[in-house]
């Protein structure tokens, strides 16, 4: 155990991330926990987390979160701090509801109740406090997918009970669920597809430009300078190109080729995803060993031969490291599409905006982020089971 995890006070272990969670979880408490508003639009009246819910309720639902706060202080015990990151979660999730519920009573119909700084300050703490125990759990691929996919579950569960439908982004939700769902579907559309594309183009220039040192002395500066101009510059440079085909180009806008909508924000999605799918196809080519390539030389492989069986499969991790920076990326650009009629989370952030309706925001900005994140970690695992190791075992 490192000197660092042992406290000076009668000699008892704490983790030192532990200890800084529960100093910031407790810090968060006094912040306002939800905020009461007349409507959707104006400023409301903050609300602490022990006045939003009857006591015996929030004193409750206090020292679960408290409980979880003190369980991540235990270094050696990952198991058991990720306990505590999954009570406290629970008791922020039931003070949630309720408070929501009880804000609510006797209030007129346009008034709205919306998670408040310290809602947001408790929550990132608690996962913070998940994700650290988890890497101490150390887990491997399955395990984490597993651990993905309760998350997922219970989340999906959650907002299916209905516990959650007198929060005002619910009740956004509620007034434009058909909207929220061709949103979903253009966002996935405008990230995966954008990607595939990227994919399908970048691997084989990635190959020539590995073979090719003249191809690659062109083809990264080139692909660097885009990815150097302003993801907001760029959508608009699509805007007047994409319109000069439409308009010229037989049949383009009958495919769906515009100045606005879909067409320039996946273009311009493609263009940033080259480099990171062009340069890591290089960089993974270029990091496998020269004896393996030499050992299958010897024993007689073609060029083709030596290409899929050996040199593929040990650059593959670093290829697919670069396909995930372009699907984590391209989930969190694909929401400025919603500024030129790309469709996509964007619509509502960008709505939000204009009507100053923080919640319709949100209804926004929160997929966004959990999307980014399931994809992150699907594709962290994807990679480590790329990862050319012989006779792994994975719990």
């Amino acid at each position: 155990m490192a000197a660092s995890d042992v406290s000076p006070a009668a000699g008892l272990t704490v983790s030192p991330p532990g200890v800084l969670f529960a100093l910031l979880g407790a810090a968060s408490l006094w912040l306002p926990f939800l905020t009461l508003r007349a409507n959707r639009i104006v400023a409301g009246e903050g609300a602490a987390p022990w006045e939003v819910a009857d006591p015996i309720a929030s004193t409750a639902a206090l020292i679960a979160i408290a409980a979880g706060l003190t369980l991540g202080l235990l270094p050696s015990r990952p198991w058991v701090r990720f306990a505590g990151s999954l009570i406290g979660l629970a008791g922020l999730v039931v003070l949630l509801a309720l408070g929501a519920a009880t804000l609510l009573k006797g209030a007129d119909n346009l008034a709205r109740v919306s998670p408040a700084a310290g809602f947001w300050c408790l929550l990132a703490v608690i996962m913070l406090l998940m994700a650290d125990a988890i890497g101490g759990l150390r887990p491997g691929p399955r395990l984490r997918f597993a651990l993905l996919a309760v998350v997922l579950a219970g989340l999906a569960v959650l907002l299916w009970s209905g516990a959650l439908n007198d929060l005002s982004p619910m009740q956004e939700y509620r007034t434009r669920a058909a909207a929220f769902r061709t949103a979903t579907w253009r966002h996935v559309a405008l990230a995966l597809g954008s990607l595939g594309v990227a994919a399908a183009i970048g691997f084989p220039l990635g190959i020539l430009a590995f073979r090719r040192d003249r191809v690659r002395a062109v083809t990264l500066p080139v692909l660097s300078f885009m990815q150097t101009i302003p993801s907001l510059a760029m959508f608009g440079i699509m805007i007047p190109i994409l319109g000069w085909v439409g308009d010229t180009v037989p049949g383009a806008q009958s495919i769906g080729i515009a100045g606005i909508g879909f067409a320039p924000a996946f273009v311009a999605l493609l263009l940033y995803s080259l480099l990171p799918v062009v340069a890591n196809t290089v960089a993974g080519l270029g990091a496998v060993p020269a004896t393996s390539v030499e050992a299958a030389r010897g024993m007689g492989m073609t060029a083709w031969q030596r290409f899929w069986t050996v040199e593929l499969p040990l650059a593959l991790p670093v290829i697919l490291a670069g396909l995930r920076i372009v699907l984590v990326q391209n989930i969190g650009l694909a929401v400025i599409a919603g500024l030129i009629g790309g469709g996509g989370f964007g619509t509502f952030v960008f709505q939000g905006l204009n009507q100053t309706a923080t919640d319709l925001i949100l209804l926004g900005a929160l997929p966004t982020v959990l999307m980014a994140l399931v994809a992150a970690i699907l594709m962290d695992i994807v990679v480590e089971i790329a990862q050319p190791t012989l006779n792994r075992k994975y719990p």
